[in-house]
């Protein structure tokens, strides 16, 4: 299994980027998968997820600013993130999400190196 994040970098507050996740070593399409993030010096915080159908689901704090989508044809996770703000500021991971009861965020499998995003001015 490999999952191999890009598209971070240093944004200004309420910019965009676009973070993408490329899969590999496990079926793709029928796999959940999720984005989470890790703030320096806190925890590791759930962002979003995709189930296999495509459903999408949002932690309340990123919805209607940040975009979950899939490409199974290239086995493509990504994240479109707007009205980016300072503390959007983490490294941000892709995983395998495990679905436990299934909800999204939960537990997760494989995890990617994850990339950095920085939203300063």
């Amino acid at each position: 299994v490999q999952l191999v994040e890009s598209g971070g970098g240093l944004v200004q507050p309420g910019g965009s980027l676009r973070l993408s996740c490329a899969a590999s070593g496990f079926t793709f399409s029928s796999s959940a998968m999720s984005w989470a993030r890790q703030a320096p010096g806190k925890g590791l915080e759930w962002v979003s997820g995709i189930y296999s159908d495509g459903s999408t689901y949002y932690a309340d704090s990123m919805k209607g600013r940040f975009t979950i989508s899939r490409d199974n044809a290239k086995n493509t996770v990504y994240l479109q993130m707007n009205s980016l703000k300072p503390e959007d500021t983490a490294v941000y991971y892709c995983a395998i999400d495990q679905v436990v009861a299934g909800n999204l965020g939960a537990d997760f499998g494989s995890w990617g190196q994850g990339t950095q995003v920085t939203v300063s001015s």
